[in-house]
């Protein structure tokens, strides 16, 4: 898994209200509005945002196509880079507006020595029974291995270390009740790797990730080996990120483009767990994803994306404090700086909280 799933970014140039004054609007106000809540800017302002076509990014992509954006007269441009190690400069610095990345020892060690992002809104979690990153193992070895303490002596390939895919090996040892040197930790950084070493036998298990799971149990490969819910029921695997200069000076573009965003959250909420509109949202995300095929976006567990934002902020501080006692951590995370959910929950304010 990359250690950075791309992610938004866009920022609001408002000329008509203040951000307080925004928050307030009423129907009154709001009925003559495209977006029917808040007026859009005076302006078309863009927002940049770093994503590279991952399924966490389903929110933002959702937005601009249904014109959730263009209500606000907030004009897109997503921006790719080759790696977190240039995006996160980037950020901090106002050239990109919005981006994501994973819970890693890395990514707090970056701000922790003074690289300043934000961390504002949910952009990955497993769903309950549904994960879309858990553990698979070789269909030959459905009869050996049953239980997660069965894994005792076995090769799991988990693609990362000091960050949130090592986070979930760990915890599932302590779901089996193994100590680490009990199983055998192979460091696979290409999860397509995985598909061929499970094939060819030179692992037994691997944290996987959607739509390889599928595609791996479609071509009797491997099969799903309970939910990584069963022992990491609130993992935070992605996080939207903003640039402080957008959270904090830019608040009235913020503001919009965060409704416009959880807007298509809740369209994609909507599609694959209420079933509606989801013809229309899978089209979306074989246009802007890798995976092309509709039909297997039938089949997926697909990326948990909370439609009001929130996050588990506990098992963010419980990723970090693991990394911390594995020595990963260099410096001191202040989480009070770096976690800012202000302009996340005044957006839910203004569109309501989801139903």
């Amino acid at each position: 898994m990359k250690k950075w799933i791309g992610m938004l970014g866009m920022l609001f140039l408002l000329a008509g209200c203040t951000e307080e004054e925004t928050v307030k609007v009423g129907d009154d106000v709001s009925k003559d509005n495209p977006s029917g809540d808040l007026a859009p800017l005076s302006k078309e302002t863009k927002v940049v945002i770093a994503e590279d076509g991952s399924a966490s990014g389903a929110g933002f992509y959702i937005a601009n196509e249904k014109g959730y954006f263009d209500d606000y007269n907030i004009e897109v441009e997503f921006a790719t880079f080759a790696n977190s190690d240039d995006m996160l400069p980037a950020l901090a610095s106002g050239e990109v507006d919005i981006a994501g990345g994973i819970s890693s020892a890395s990514f707090f060690n970056a701000i922790a020595q003074g690289i300043d992002v934000k961390i504002i809104a949910d952009k990955g979690h497993n769903e309950k029974g549904k994960s879309y990153f858990t553990f698979v193992i070789g269909t030959d070895k459905q009869n050996e291995i049953k239980e997660y303490s069965d894994l005792k002596g076995k090769k799991v390939a988990v693609s990362t270390e000091h960050a949130v895919d090592d986070y979930i090996y760990r915890e599932m040892l302590k779901e089996a009740g193994l100590k680490e040197n009990e199983v055998e930790f192979v460091l696979m950084p290409d999860f397509g790797n995985m598909l061929a070493a499970i094939e060819n036998g030179s692992i037994d298990a691997a944290l996987q990730i959607e739509p390889l799971i599928t595609q791996g149990v479609a071509e009797g490969i491997h099969v799903r080996f309970g939910d990584a819910t069963d022992f990491a029921p609130e993992a935070q695997i992605a996080m939207v990120l903003g640039s402080p200069q957008f959270i904090n000076e830019e608040q009235d573009v913020s503001l919009r483009f965060m409704a416009a965003y959880l807007k298509g959250v809740r369209d994609y909420n909507d599609a694959f767990k209420k079933g509606e509109g989801k013809g229309e949202i899978i089209e979306i995300m074989t246009e802007y994803t890798a995976l092309k095929d509709a039909a297997v976006w039938e089949d997926v567990f697909v990326t948990g994306l909370d439609p009001d934002g929130r996050m588990f902020v506990d098992d963010i501080r419980a990723q970090y404090e693991m990394y911390k006692e594995n020595g990963a951590i260099r410096g001191e995370f202040n989480f009070n700086e770096a976690i800012d959910t202000s302009v996340t929950e005044k957006a839910v304010k203004v569109i309501g909280e989801y139903e």
